[in-house]
């Protein structure tokens, strides 16, 4: 089999397609044939040592997955060959196939194409968990997404949505605020590039005060970090919650607390990967009813563009430049 490796820390030019011995199907595990990959900011970092998780190389990037099931080793029941799956696996999804613990893999339904299953479950995952078990969102709250026309950002915005929410979308181009407002969003507000001065975060946190109105945003819902997080934070709500979801912009940000102490905010960590080993329970009921919404249409990935598993590397490469909107996915024959 095929699988794009990475050999050396580096960027997606260090990427290389190189055959593979197929996996085998150890006790408790599976093999997929994986049909596409969902592209994400971890594949980024991971490449380039930069995430919380080092794997030993060779490996393969691609933390989330859809396919055939293959085999199934000893022990396991809930997954059989020909079952069509999705799974998240932190890396070795860039692959024709890759064996993982059965326990991952969550089956879909038959109407559910492959790359939509590939970009389902890390976004609306990690943005479901931020808004409901995080932030306990409220109907008729007020929501600022920050990066809201990327994966994670889009798939909270519709949340957001189905939660109740008056969703605020933040981008960096009105293009990306137009998508967002045909995904849900009831308003938006188009941030420039980064690095700010002090005069620069003042202004940005006025275009954020104007957006959510007086009282400011009761959750903000924060991938990108690095200059945008102060000004974002000064435009919350008396007892607010500021989600911190990642840091896409590329520095992790020094927030004032002073600010939390003012607001009398909270600042919340969201780390879905974590979440999901420690409530493997309540992860399984959270996929059930995101699986639900999608059945009835209240939410569905948007993919952008699709890549061939020859061209993963250009993908990757592509969501670096942070041009990509919804999800990019690569496809596999």
């Amino acid at each position: 089999m095929k699988a794009l490796l990475s050999k050396e820390v580096g960027g997606p030019d260090t990427l290389v397609l190189e055959d593979m011995p197929a996996p085998q199907a150890k006790p408790g595990f599976a093999v997929v044939s994986v049909k596409a990959v969902g592209v994400n900011f971890p594949d980024v970092l991971i490449i380039e040592d930069k995430y919380q998780f080092k794997p030993q190389r060779p490996f393969a990037p691609g933390g989330e997955v859809a396919g055939i099931v293959k085999s199934v080793g000893e022990g396991v029941t809930h997954v059989k060959p020909g079952d069509r799956v999705l799974g998240n696996t932190g890396w070795g999804g860039m692959a024709e196939e890759i064996a993982l613990e059965a326990a991952r893999l969550v089956k879909i339904p038959d109407a559910m194409p492959f790359d939509d299953a590939a970009a389902f479950i890390m976004t609306y995952g990690t943005s479901y968990h931020a808004l409901k078990d995080r932030a306990d969102l409220q109907p008729g709250q007020t929501l600022l997404v920050l990066g809201a026309a990327g994966g994670v950002g889009l798939a909270a915005v519709e949340l957001g949505k189905v939660m109740g929410a008056r969703v605020v979308a933040a981008a960096s181009s009105e293009e990306k605020v137009e998508l967002c407002k045909r995904h849900g969003a009831d308003g938006g507000v188009v941030y420039g590039r980064g690095p700010f001065d002090r005069d620069g975060q003042k202004q940005l946190s006025e275009q954020f005060k104007a957006a959510t109105g007086p009282n400011g945003a009761d959750v903000i819902y924060d991938p990108i970090g690095d200059d945008y997080a102060e000004p974002a934070l000064r435009a919350i709500a008396w007892e607010g919650k500021y989600l911190v979801v990642g840091f896409a912009a590329g520095a992790i940000p020094k927030i004032p607390l002073n600010l939390a102490l003012l607001k009398g905010c909270d600042i919340v960590g969201v780390f879905w990967g974590g979440w999901v080993a420690k409530n493997p329970e309540r992860h399984r009921q959270s996929v059930a009813e995101l699986l639900a919404l999608y059945e009835q249409g209240k939410i569905k990935p948007f993919v952008s563009e699709r890549f061939p598993l020859a061209r993963a590397a250009d993908a990757i490469r592509h969501l670096a430049s942070r041009k990509a909107m919804g999800k990019v996915v690569v496809t596999i024959d």
